[in-house]
């Protein structure tokens, strides 16, 4: 039996999920989370063995939690359910550490495919996902440049720059993060350094532009 526990902020979506995982024999819903900040009680659980979670949640976002359970968890399956298209989070939430990645628009039994691969301690990685990586392997072998800016960000530098891009205060972030203002002030520098930008409306609006933040 494998136990699955289900992270997204609209109760509906949980409810959907949670009614067509429970056809299948195998599959046993044991708890819901409506918020990243409510991750942390599911791993106190320890009766888990799949976390299919959204990214896009109030409070600490999808990304913040899969790096509290990656400190926590290092071997816990997280198979990322999200609206947001692959071609922009796939690579990097793998890189950061998810399990899989799936677009909400998916066909319901590759929901399934994936649990089941990502239970038995594989990454689950669709077909678009596969081309994404392949041509990232290809652009690292010839002239650089062609990847977008926000990739070469590391998980906190991506972490402050999609907070900051949601309109948050440097002051909230660091409070949010457990970090001091200077320390997010220098993340803030690095991402602008990276990205080219000078300012957090250039970071809002570079953020819209790409689909990371709606």
């Amino acid at each position: 039996m494998i136990h699955i526990a289900i992270v997204d902020d609209h109760a509906l979506v949980r409810a959907g999920l949670r009614q067509y995982l429970a056809e299948q024999a195998d599959f046993r819903v044991v708890a819901e989370a409506a918020s990243g900040n409510e991750v942390l009680e599911l791993l106190r659980r320890g009766d888990v063995d799949v976390i299919v979670m959204d990214i896009a949640m109030p409070g600490h976002s999808g990304i913040d939690a899969l790096a509290a359970i990656r400190a926590r968890a290092p071997t816990l399956p997280v198979l990322i359910l999200s609206g947001f298209p692959e071609a922009h989070y796939a690579t990097t939430l793998l890189r950061l550490g998810a399990s899989g990645y799936l677009n909400k628009d998916c066909e319901p039994e590759e929901i399934v495919l994936a649990i089941r691969t990502v239970q038995r301690g594989r990454r689950y990685i669709s077909a678009g996902v596969a081309e994404q990586l392949a041509e990232g392997l290809a652009g690292n072998a010839g002239p650089a440049g062609d990847q977008a800016p926000h990739k070469q960000l590391s998980e906190r530098e991506l972490q402050v720059f999609l907070r900051l891009a949601r309109g948050e205060t440097i002051g909230h972030i660091a409070d949010s993060l457990s970090l001091s203002v200077k320390t997010v002030s220098t993340y803030r520098s690095r991402v602008m350094d990276k990205l080219q930008l000078a300012s957090n409306s250039d970071l809002t609006y570079y953020a819209m532009k790409r689909g990371l933040i709606q």
